[in-house]
């Protein structure tokens, strides 16, 4: 089989596109920037992507979903007051529309109408940054290669937010509005205002920090787990057993950060050898009966106490 000859690609992610093929000959372009849906290979010929993402891959797609979600619960927890019996219907209704949105965003994503989607595999941090590797061959002129090389795990998560944002529009107001009567007017649809400022946070974020957060998630969902899980206890004033199994909450609450801890543990682990990584779950645990087992030395009670007291 023939195959087109010509200058190699200069910079890391240019390529050359398949323009004619047949059993005998293939003829590529000049090089520039791959179509949306592939990337390079070692060769400097745009492929498409067509392979599945990985467990990690999966995991990351995950955890940027649960951040919009685990937001909306804060603030809903936040703004709806103790005595409201709103909170439980909004965080259903948070729930339902986040996993509508992911749903949708997965059928609309290639190939269209099914639960899957096909992508590239990232192999370094600069996969994600490939605006800042387009090549100056006579250092005037820049040829623009700038292109979606781990697709579409970079776009997929903007798609996400999109539909959660409209989604939250079109069901959210209609609820508050019916149920959120023990609210002031000024406070039923704070929740809502919330979420305005945060999901453009989260967009940001994304795009500006998507290629970081893809090697730093699992760590920060397990920092971020342990923090909150120990100002929780501490500001709940839970120093025994008892205090922990007194109320439902309470128990919802440790079995979510349980669940975080083992979502991180897992994405740190990538379940590689899974009979060597699923030990690790049995420290999931742990950090919830250390705080039990030392919270008589500390003692949050006294000091959240004094603290409002200024002392």
């Amino acid at each position: 089989m023939a195959v087109d000859i010509q200058p190699a690609c200069l910079g890391l992610y240019c390529g050359k596109t398949l323009l004619f093929k047949n059993d005998s000959t293939e003829i590529y372009g000049e090089c520039g920037v791959c179509p949306r849906g592939q990337r390079t290979n070692a060769q400097k010929y745009c492929q498409p992507c067509t392979g599945s993402p990985e467990l990690y891959d999966w995991l990351y797609l995950g955890f940027m979903a649960m951040l919009p979600l685990v937001l909306h619960w804060f603030f809903i927890e936040w703004y709806s007051g103790k005595k409201s019996s709103s909170a439980l219907f909004q965080h259903i209704t948070a729930l339902f529309e986040c996993s509508v949105a992911a749903v949708i965003t997965l059928l609309v994503s290639d190939p269209v109408g099914v639960l899957y989607i096909r992508s590239c595999r990232v192999l370094m941090l600069s996969d994600w940054y490939t605006m800042l590797y387009n090549p100056s061959p006579d250092y005037i002129t820049t040829v623009h290669c700038t292109h979606e090389a781990v697709y579409p795990l970079y776009t997929i998560v903007f798609i996400y937010y999109a539909f959660c944002l409209v989604l939250m529009m079109l069901l959210r107001p209609l609820l508050v509005k019916k149920i959120a009567c023990g609210l002031g007017k000024s406070d039923r649809f704070k929740s809502i205002y919330a979420a305005l400022y945060f999901f453009p946070i989260l967009t940001v974020l994304q795009a500006v920090g998507g290629g970081l957060l893809y090697y730093a998630f699992p760590y920060i969902i397990l920092v971020l787990s342990l923090v909150t899980l120990a100002v929780y206890m501490s500001a709940s004033e839970i120093e025994n057993c008892y205090d922990l199994l007194v109320r439902k909450k309470r128990l919802i609450v440790l079995f979510s950060h349980w669940l975080l801890h083992a979502y991180g543990i897992i994405s740190i682990s990538r379940v590689d050898k899974l009979e060597q990584d699923l030990p690790l779950l049995a420290l999931v645990p742990t950090p919830a009966l250390f705080y039990l087992f030392t919270a008589k030395f500390t003692e949050p009670s006294r000091i959240l106490s004094e603290g409002a007291n200024g002392h």
